[in-house]
C-alpha cells in the first residue's frame, strides 16, 4: 500500500484445474517492494512457504508466517493467510481487519478462490463460455455495524473469438452465394455485363480478405485453446479487427446477514469500432449518410438504376424469406405425403394447415411492386431489348392506337404448358380446378370461352404495369395459390371418403374436378398435385431471385467501391457488437435459469440490452461513437434461440450463429437437464428478441473541450433516440408481463417515474450529465436487462464507472456504511484489485489514471522557444488542457 509503513497486502489465490489443491499442496508467497511502479522496478523483501494442510489444521484456519530473506536469516515482516468460505459471516469481533489507523487500511480479506472459481469454470453452464476467473473478496461494514462479504469475479469470454470466426464464415458463404447468383442472372447486355464483372471482382476481393483473416484466427487456436480476449494494444491489428476489445464479464456477489445473497453482473468491452480502418473521415453513421446522399450521382455516372435503401432492404428481405420458406414448403409437402401414406386423417389435417400457412406467407412476400419492376428492369437489360421493343411497337401500332408502349413478349420456354386460366389469381377452386388440376394430371384440356381464351381478371393487389407484360409473372405467381387450392380440394375429398367409410360415395362436384387412379391410395392421388405445387414454388423462387439479385446488382454497381468498403466496416463493427451481446445474453440466461418470472419475460417480450458508452464527442472518438451507434442498432437484426445440446461435452455447449447479414440467429445450447426446466415456448424453439439501447455521456477532459468549443448534437440525438426505444420496450413489457416478474430492489422508486426522470435528463442541456447513465443503468437492472459498459478500450473510464456503480449498489441495496464508501471505492479501484500487467498481457490493462504522467500535454519547451508565436500557442493550449483537467 502506498504511503503506509504497515501495509496490508491482500489477494486471492486460484488453483488451476490441471493442478488441483490437496492438503499436501505447498504454497510459496514472495513479497517485493515496488520502488517505481511506472518503471516496474522492485526489490525482493522475503518469502514464506506453507501447505494447504497446515492452513486447514490451524486454529480458525489462519496462519501467521514470517517472511524470510533469501539467506533465510533476516525477518522482513509477517504474512497472515486465512481461509474464507462464502456465506460464513462474522457479526462481531472482526476488528482484526483494521488497526489503530483505519483510514489507512483496506477492508479486504484474503480468499483461496480455488473452491469457487474452479467449480464455475468446470460447470456445464459456464465452462464453455467463461474462463480464467480472477476473484477478489472484500468485507465491508453496514450501517447497523454488521459485516457484508463482497466478492468480485472477473472472467474472460471465449465468445470473443468464436462468434467473430463464425460470422466470418457466414459472410464468406453469403458473398460467395451472391457471386453465384450474379453468374446465374444469365446473358446481359455489354454495359450490364461489365458492371456485373466489376461487382464480382469486388466481392472476390472481400472474400479473399475475409478468408485470410479467418485463417489467421484459426492459426491462433490450432496448437491450443488460444487467447480469450483482445488487449487494447492490438486494437488496430488487421487480423484481429473483428474481435472485440477487452471483452470481460464481472460479477459482484454480496452476502449479508439475515438476507439472501445477491449478485450483479456487467459486461465490459471496448467500443465496437473499426480501429484498423481509422476515423479520418468519421464513423459509420456519418459515412452512411454521406453515401446515401451521393448514391444518386453515382447511379448517373455508372448508368444504372437508383434504388433507395428501403428498396435494397426489401430485396434482401425477399431473398432471405425465399431461402427460408422454399425448403420449408418442400419439407411440409413431404410431410403431407407421409401422412397420406399412413392414412392419418389428423396428421393430414395438421400437415395441410402448416403447408397452407407457409404457402400463403410465401405468396404474400412476393406480392410486391418491387419484384415486378425488377423483372422489367432485368428484361430491359437483356441483349437486343431495344430492337425487340421497337419491333413489337411497330407490329402492334395499328391495333392499339394512342399507346406508346406495349407489353414485352414473354421469355421463350417459360410456362408454355400452362393455360391462360392459370394467370387468374384469387379464383375459387370450384371455378378453376377443372382447368388447373386436369393440367396436373397431364391433360391439356382447358375450358375456354368465346374466341378460345378466357378473359383475364387481375387481383387488385397486383398493380398493372403499363410497360411490361405482367401476364407471364402473374401466371407463375398465381399458379402457386392455384396448386395449393388443388391440394386442399383433394385432401377435402379424401377426408370425406374416409368419413363415409363403407357408405356409397355420393356424387359431388369435386368428383368432376379431380380424377383419382385409386380411391384407396391417398398418396398416389396427392403426389401429382404436391409435385406440381413444389414445381410452381421453385419456378417462382428462381424468377424472383434473379429479379432481386438484379436490384442488389444496381446497389453494388452504383456504390463501387464506397458501398462495399462501408459494408466491410459495418461487418467489422457488427462482429464486435454481436460477440459482446452474445456474451451478455449467455451470462444473463445462466443467472436466470431458476427465475420463472425472468423466463416468462424472455419468451413473451424479450430482454433489453443497455450499452453505456463513455466516449467523448471530440476528435477520433466521434468516429468511434458513430461506428458504435450503427453497430448497436444493427443488433436489432439478431434473434436468440435456446436448444438442447447433443451431449454435455463443453464443445457441444458453445453458442452457434446462423443466418445472413439481414438476420442472424444465435443458438445457445443447454445441457439436457437444464433444458428440460425451461418453459415449453422456449423449448419449442421460439425466437427470443433482444432490444439494444445505447446511452452515451462523455466524461473525460476531451468532452469538456467538446462541450465548450465543439458539438455534442451526436450524443444528444443518440440518447433521445434510444430513450424512445427503452420507453417503448417498457410499455410492451407492462402490457404482457406482470410487474411481479421483475426483480425487487430496496429502492422503491417506480419504474415509470424513473423513465420520466430519464426523459427529462435526456432533453436537459447539462454538461457531463452522468445522471443519464445512472438512471439508464438502474432501469436496465430493474427490467432484468443486460448491462454493458464501454469506453475506448474498456480500461480506465470503464473501470471507474463499474466500481462506482458497484459501490452505489452496496450503499443503496445493502446499507453500506458511509464511512466505508470511499474506502470501498479506493479498494476496488486499486491496481491490485483490477489485475496486474502480467495477468492481462496489456501494459495498460487494470491501471488507473494515477499511472499516467500528469503533464503529458506539456510539449518540450526547448522546441517551442524557437518561435515566440509557438510559445504563445503552447501557453494557450496548456491553459485549455489545465482548465479541462481540473474542471
Amino acid at each position: 500500500m502506498l504511503a503506509n509503513r504497515d501495509p496490508l497486502f491482500l489477494t486471492g489465490v486460484t488453483f488451476p484445474p490441471e493442478y488441483p489443491a490437496s492438503p499436501e499442496t505447498l504454497v510459496k508467497l514472495t513479497v517485493y517492494d515496488a520502488k517505481d511502479k511506472s518503471q516496474e522496478s522492485s526489490s525482493f523483501l522475503g518469502s514464506a512457504t506453507f501447505s494447504v494442510g497446515d492452513l486447514l489444521r490451524a486454529k480458525d484456519q489462519r496462519l501467521a508466517l514470517n517472511l524470510r530473506s533469501s539467506d533465510g536469516v533476516c525477518a522482513a515482516g509477517t504474512v497472515v493467510v486465512s481461509r474464507l468460505k462464502m456465506g460464513e459471516m462474522e457479526e462481531v469481533d472482526v476488528d482484526h481487519i483494521t488497526t489503530d489507523i483505519p483510514a489507512q487500511k483496506c477492508p479486504l480479506v484474503c480468499e483461496s478462490a480455488s473452491h469457487s472459481c474452479i467449480d464455475r469454470e468446470n460447470s456445464p453452464l459456464t465452462g464453455p463460455v467463461f474462463k480464467n476467473p480472477v476473484c477478489k473478496v472484500y468485507r465491508f461494514q453496514t450501517v447497523d455495524s454488521k459485516w457484508m462479504l463482497v466478492r468480485e469475479q472477473m472472467e474472460e469470454c471465449t465468445l470473443s473469438f468464436s462468434i467473430p470466426k463464425q460470422l466470418l464464415s457466414l459472410y464468406i458463404q453469403e458473398d460467395m452465394r451472391r457471386v453465384q447468383e450474379l453468374r446465374e442472372l444469365g446473358e446481359l447486355s455489354p454495359h450490364w455485363d461489365n458492371l456485373r464483372k466489376e461487382v464480382m471482382t469486388r466481392y472476390g476481393g472481400i472474400i479473399s480478405s475475409y478468408q485470410e483473416t479467418l485463417a489467421e484466427l484459426d492459426k491462433m487456436t490450432v496448437s491450443g485453446p488460444g487467447p480469450s480476449f483482445k488487449p487494447s494494444c492490438c486494437k488496430a491489428q488487421k487480423s484481429l479487427e473483428f474481435i472485440p476489445i477487452n471483452l470481460h464479464t464481472q460479477r459482484m456477489r454480496v452476502t449479508c446477514p439475515r438476507k439472501a445473497d445477491a449478485f450483479y453482473d456487467i459486461v465490459t468491452v471496448g467500443a465496437p469500432a473499426a480501429h484498423f480502418q481509422g476515423f479520418k473521415c468519421g464513423g459509420l453513421q456519418r459515412l452512411l449518410s454521406r453515401y446515401e446522399a451521393d448514391k444518386k450521382s453515382f447511379s448517373t455516372a455508372y448508368q444504372c438504376i437508383y434504388y433507395s435503401p428501403e428498396h435494397t432492404a426489401k430485396a434482401q428481405e425477399v431473398l432471405s424469406a425465399m431461402s427460408l420458406l422454399q425448403p420449408l414448403i418442400s419439407s411440409l409437402a413431404d410431410q403431407l405425403l407421409q401422412a397420406a401414406q399412413e392414412h392419418s386423417t389428423p396428421g393430414l389435417r395438421d400437415a395441410l394447415k402448416n403447408l397452407s400457412d407457409k404457402t400463403e406467407q410465401f405468396v404474400h412476400t412476393l406480392n410486391d411492386e418491387l419484384v415486378k419492376s425488377a423483372l422489367l428492369a432485368l428484361h430491359a437489360a437483356r441483349p437486343g431489348y431495344v430492337s425487340k421493343n421497337q419491333k413489337q411497337n411497330q407490329m402492334q401500332a395499328g391495333q392499339h392506337q394512342g399507346h406508346l408502349h406495349q407489353g414485352l413478349s414473354a421469355n421463350p420456354g417459360s410456362g408454355h404448358n400452362q393455360s391462360p386460366v392459370q394467370s387468374l389469381p384469387g379464383h375459387s377452386p370450384a371455378s378453376e380446378s377443372t382447368a388447373v388440376c386436369n393440367n396436373v394430371e397431364g391433360s391439356q384440356t382447358a375450358t375456354r370461352g368465346e374466341g378460345g381464351t378466357l378473359p383475364l381478371k387481375r387481383q387488385d393487389s397486383i398493380p398493372h404495369h403499363k410497360e411490361y407484360d405482367e401476364e407471364e409473372w402473374d401466371r407463375v405467381w398465381a399458379s402457386v395459390a392455384k396448386s395449393l387450392n388443388c391440394v386442399i380440394a383433394m385432401v377435402d375429398k379424401l377426408q370425406e371418403e374416409d368419413n363415409s367409410k363403407q357408405e356409397p360415395i355420393p356424387e359431388q362436384q369435386l368428383a368432376d374436378v379431380i380424377t383419382s387412379h385409386n380411391p384407396g391410395d391417398w398418396r398416389e392421388q396427392l403426389c401429382p398435385l404436391v409435385t406440381r405445387l413444389k414445381e410452381c414454388v421453385m419456378e417462382v423462387v428462381e424468377r424472383a431471385k434473379r429479379a432481386m439479385t438484379f436490384v442488389l446488382l444496381q446497389e453494388a454497381a452504383c456504390s463501387i467501391p464506397q458501398g462495399l468498403l462501408l459494408q466491410q466496416r459495418r461487418d467489422v463493427v457488427f462482429s464486435q457488437a454481436l460477440a459482446a451481446l452474445a456474451c451478455g445474453f449467455v451470462m444473463r440466461l445462466y443467472a436466470g435459469m431458476e427465475d420463472k418470472g425472468f423466463l416468462k419475460q424472455l419468451h413473451l417480450v424479450g430482454l433489453v440490452a443497455q450499452f453505456e458508452s463513455l466516449l467523448s464527442t471530440y476528435s477520433e472518438e466521434i468516429g468511434m461513437l458513430e461506428d458504435m451507434e450503427v453497430g448497436i442498432s444493427d443488433l436489432h437484426r439478431v434473434m436468440f434461440k435456446i436448444t438442447e445440446a447433443k451431449t454435455d461435452e463443453l464443445t457441444d455447449l458453445q453458442p452457434l450463429v446462423c443466418g445472413r447479414r439481414d438476420h442472424f440467429t444465435v443458438e445457445v445450447p443447454l445441457p439436457r437437464l437444464a433444458f428440460q426446466t425451461l418453459p415449453e415456448e422456449i423449448k419449442e424453439g421460439k425466437p427470443l428478441r433482444v432490444f439494444p439501447v445505447l446511452f452515451n455521456v462523455g466524461i473525460n477532459e476531451q468532452q469538456t473541450i467538446a462541450e465548450r468549443f465543439g458539438d455534442i448534437s451526436l450524443q444528444e440525438r443518440i440518447n433521445q433516440k434510444n430513450f424512445e426505444i427503452l420507453e417503448a420496450y417498457y410499455k410492451s413489457l407492462s402490457e404482457k408481463v406482470p410487474l411481479e416478474c421483475l426483480p425487487c430492489f430496496q429502492t422503491q422508486t417506480d419504474l415509470k417515474e424513473l423513465l420520466e426522470t430519464l426523459g427529462q435528463n435526456v432533453v436537459t442541456k447539462k454538461r457531463k450529465n452522468v445522471e443519464i447513465l445512472w438512471l439508464a443503468g438502474t432501469i436496465c437492472r430493474r427490467l432484468n436487462g443486460i448491462r454493458f459498459t464501454s469506453c475506448k478500450s474498456a480500461k480506465d473510464r470503464t473501470s471507474m464507472s463499474v466500481t462506482l456503480e458497484q459501490c452505489a449498489l452496496l450503499r443503496d441495496e445493502h446499507q453500506l456504511s458511509k464511512d466505508y464508501f470511499i474506502r470501498a471505492l479506493d479498494c476496488m479501484r486499486s491496481r491490485l484489485t483490477q489485475g496486474d500487467v502480467g495477468q492481462w498481457d496489456d501494459p495498460e490493462a487494470g491501471t488507473v489514471a494515477e499511472n499516467k504522467p500528469a503533464s503529458r500535454h506539456f510539449y518540450p519547451i526547448a522546441l517551442l522557444l524557437v518561435s515566440s508565436h509557438l510559445l504563445v500557442v503552447w501557453l494557450i493550449l496548456s491553459l485549455v488542457f489545465l482548465l479541462a483537467k481540473y474542471q
